[in-house]
């Protein structure tokens, strides 16, 4: 069996744990919103069971990417850091149902499978970290407005009366 595809149920019951790295370039749908295949993306993921008695896994991803800057269209670092945690449901039904009961906006509840791709799970992590729109703080070459100029506004009734001469 792949070392990737895991039984998510048996993983969780055995409190198994599981860590290593992709290249952003093994990673498709990842290395789509890069400007280059180049970084890695670390990941470490925990098996157990809730308080509630619910398989659930911890994951964590940390790495980095290289964006585009949608504002100077530069490449962007930018540092993958990210944790979640998953129940596993059986079901689409149960996962509604488990949801519901632990109201809990830190939990994401998922269906669980006993072919579960470890892979997917962490590009999809890492996705979602990305910003929609990534930026630079302040991009190179660029001047930003300096705060400390201060801008001479003239009195609109000034104008008028210059006017008026």
């Amino acid at each position: 069996m792949n070392a990737l595809l895991i039984d998510a149920f048996e993983f969780c019951r055995l409190k198994e744990q599981r860590n290593g790295e992709f290249q952003v370039g093994a990673l498709p749908r990842l290395a789509e919103e890069s400007v280059d295949r180049s970084g890695s993306v670390a990941w470490s993921l925990q098996g157990g069971s809730n308080l509630h008695g619910h398989p659930q896994m911890i994951l964590s991803v940390s790495g980095k990417v290289r964006l585009l800057c949608q504002r100077c269209l530069t490449p962007l670092d930018f540092a993958i850091e990210s944790g979640a945690v998953l129940v596993l449901a059986p079901d689409e039904g149960s996962a509604d149902e488990i949801d519901a009961l632990l109201s809990d906006e830190e939990v994401e509840v998922i269906v669980g499978s006993h072919a579960f791709d470890i892979q997917q799970l962490v590009e999809d992590e890492a996705l979602l970290t990305i910003p929609l729109s990534p930026k630079h703080d302040a991009c190179e070459g660029q001047q930003m407005p300096d705060a400390t100029a201060e801008v001479v506004k003239e009195s609109p009734f000034a104008v008028l009366r210059n006017l008026k001469k």
